[in-house]
C-alpha cells in the first residue's frame, strides 16, 4: 500500500501542472482581460487602467505570471479575486458548503433509487416491468438537466411548496438554529431532486447490465451447485461484484462538487462552487479561475485514489501490487 500511495502521489505532481498550465493558457487566450473589462467605464482613465494591469501583473508574459501564480500555490497563497477584492481560499470555502450539500444529497437519492431498482429489473429481465422502467430510464436520460430544473422552479411557483431558488431566505440570519437547519433543508429539497433524477437513469441501466453480465459468470454457477440459496447468491456474489463500478463512480465524484451542479446552481440561483466559477469566468477574473480549476483537479485526483483503495477493500481480486503495477 505504502508504494502504491507513494507513486499515486508523486504522479499527482505533474498532472495538476500540467492541467492547471493549460487552464491558465486558455484563460489567456481570450481577447482582453479583467482590466479591458473596466474601459467601458468612462469614470476610470487610460492611467488608471495601465496602473490596475501593473497591479494585477497582467502586463507580464503567459509564463511569467503562469510561474508566479504557481510559486504563490506552493506557499498555499492562491491570490485575491480580481472581481470580488477578497482571498480566493476565503470565497471558495465560503461556498463550498452549498455545493457540498447539495453534490451529497443528489448522490444519495439517485443511489438509493437507481441500485435497488436495477437489481429489480435484472431479476425480472424482459419482463413488462422491466420494460417499463427501462424505456423511462432511455426517456430520462434523454432530459437535461437544466430543463428539470426549469421545470423544478415552476413548480415550485405554481405549487408554492419550496422556495423558488437561493440557497437561503432572506431572514435566515436572525433564525434560530433548529429554523436554519430547516431552511436550508427546504432549499436543498428541489435542487437535490432535480441533480439526483437526472442520474438515476444511467445508474440503474449501469446497476441492470452489471447483474445480468455477473450472474451467469462461472463462479456463480458454482456457488448455486454448492446448494446455496437464490437470495444468498445474488446478495452475496453477484450484487457484491456489480457494485464494483459503482465505487469508482463515488470516487470521481467528488469532481462533480464543482463542476456537477453548475447548470442547476445557475439556474436555481444557488450560491455554490459552479456559479462562483460561472461568474469568474465571465469576468476573466483570472485567481478565482485557476483557484476553481486546481481543486476541482485535487478532487478527482483525490476521488480516484479513494476509490480505488475502496476497491481494494470490496472486491479480493485486487491488491495494491496490482494497481502500483498500472
Amino acid at each position: 500500500m505504502g508504494r502504491f500511495l507513494l507513486k499515486r502521489l508523486l504522479l499527482m505532481i505533474p498532472l495538476i501542472i500540467g492541467i492547471t498550465f493549460i487552464s491558465f493558457a486558455a484563460m489567456s487566450l481570450v481577447p482582453g482581460n479583467f482590466v479591458s473589462s473596466l474601459a467601458l467605464d468612462p469614470k476610470i482613465s487610460p492611467q488608471v487602467l495601465k496602473q490596475m494591469e501593473a497591479e494585477f501583473g497582467l502586463d507580464q508574459p503567459l509564463m511569467i505570471r503562469y510561474l508566479r501564480w504557481l510559486w504563490q500555490v506552493v506557499h498555499m497563497n492562491f491570490g485575491v479575486s480580481l472581481a470580488y477584492r477578497v482571498n480566493v481560499t476565503n470565497l471558495i470555502a465560503s461556498r463550498a458548503a452549498n455545493t457540498v450539500l447539495l453534490a451529497l444529497a443528489s448522490m444519495i437519492l439517485s443511489w438509493a433509487i437507481a441500485i435497488p431498482v436495477g437489481i429489480i429489473v435484472a431479476v425480472r429481465q424482459n419482463s413488462i416491468l422491466d420494460r417499463t422502467l427501462s424505456f423511462i430510464s432511455f426517456l430520462g436520460m434523454s432530459v437535461p438537466g437544466f430543463f428539470l430544473a426549469f421545470l423544478a422552479m415552476d413548480f415550485a411557483l405554481w405549487s408554492g411548496w419550496f422556495p423558488v431558488g437561493g440557497s437561503f431566505s432572506p431572514d435566515y440570519a436572525t433564525l434560530d438554529t433548529w429554523s436554519q437547519v430547516a431552511d436550508r433543508f427546504n432549499h436543498l429539497i428541489l435542487p437535490a431532486l432535480v441533480l439526483g433524477l437526472a442520474g438515476v437513469a444511467s445508474l440503474m441501466r449501469l446497476m441492470r447490465s452489471q447483474i445480468l453480465e455477473i450472474k451467469h459468470a462461472e463462479f456463480v454457477r458454482t456457488a448455486r451447485a454448492k446448494g446455496l440459496s437464490e437470495s444468498r447468491v445474488m446478495y452475496k456474489h453477484v450484487l457484491r461484484n456489480a457494485l464494483n463500478p459503482f465505487v469508482t463512480m463515488a470516487g470521481y465524484g467528488l469532481a462533480d462538487l464543482l463542476g456537477g451542479a453548475a447548470l442547476v446552481e445557475t439556474v436555481m440561483n444557488l450560491q455554490g462552487l459552479g456559479l462562483l466559477l460561472l461568474t469568474a469566468v465571465r469576468s476573466l477574473d483570472v485567481p478565482l479561475v485557476m483557484g476553481s480549476v486546481l481543486m476541482g483537479t485535487i478532487l478527482l485526483l483525490v476521488g480516484n485514489l479513494l476509490a480505488d483503495i475502496a476497491l481494494v477493500a470490496v472486491d479480493p481480486r485486487v491488491d495494491f501490487s496490482t494497481l502500483a503495477s498500472q
